[in-house]
């Protein structure tokens, strides 16, 4: 598989040869979906908590007698059929939402997204990026210069300081590390720029 890669003024420079087994995979949107669900519920902290009825503040005084009101009989006003009772299945803090992905899927998953990126030319390739000082100007420039001034995802090998410093004020930039990117970062970001030191992490550790 053959990614194009692009120099700083936006350029088709070179052809870089990449895995097949990685940037040349069919696309399987079930497999793609289920790591992307699964990472956003890992993510999840199990911090809500809900009172069930022997825990809501309520008197224990029998509403009414049992029998001769015409009502239904009710022995609480914690009970969950009435406002202000308790839950009936209710949260608690130890939940745990977390979902199983096995690795041989996540690694399958992950090649089948860059591969679609790749056919869909939101994966753009360069020689390696670094910005001289710590500016959010000189990072928007070079961006500018590369055409690639909207949503993107910046991977790199190693993730230098000044990038790192020259990108948090840009609203629509991200800049991860090879090791940090995940599968809901790669959707949802419009083109990805990665550094061929980043290409070839990625083969190492999916490919």
């Amino acid at each position: 598989m053959e990614l194009k890669v692009i120099n700083e003024q936006g350029q088709e420079a070179a052809k870089l040869q990449a895995s097949d087994v990685l940037f040349g995979r069919e696309f399987n949107e079930a497999l793609v979906h289920q790591i992307v669900v699964a990472y956003q519920a890992n993510a999840r902290s199990g911090d809500s908590k809900q009172k069930d009825r022997s825990e809501v503040r309520h008197t224990t005084t029998k509403p009414w007698r049992q029998k001769g009101t015409g009502r239904a009989r009710a022995g609480s006003n914690g009970s969950p059929l009435w406002r202000g009772g308790g839950r009936i299945f209710p949260n608690s803090p130890d939940q745990n939402y977390s979902q199983k992905v096995n690795k041989k899927m996540f690694r399958a998953g992950m090649a089948a997204i860059l591969s679609e990126l790749a056919r869909q030319d939101r994966l753009i390739v360069v020689d390696d990026l670094a910005v001289d000082a710590p500016k959010t100007k000189l990072f928007s420039a070079k961006l500018k210069s590369m055409g690639l001034d909207g949503n993107l995802l910046v991977i790199t090998d190693e993730l230098n300081e000044n990038l790192y410093l020259s990108s948090r004020n840009l609203p629509n930039v991200l800049v991860l590390e090879a090791q940090e990117a995940d599968p809901v970062s790669l959707v949802r970001f419009a083109k990805v720029l990665v550094t061929k030191n980043a290409v070839a992490k990625f083969e190492e550790m999916w490919g």
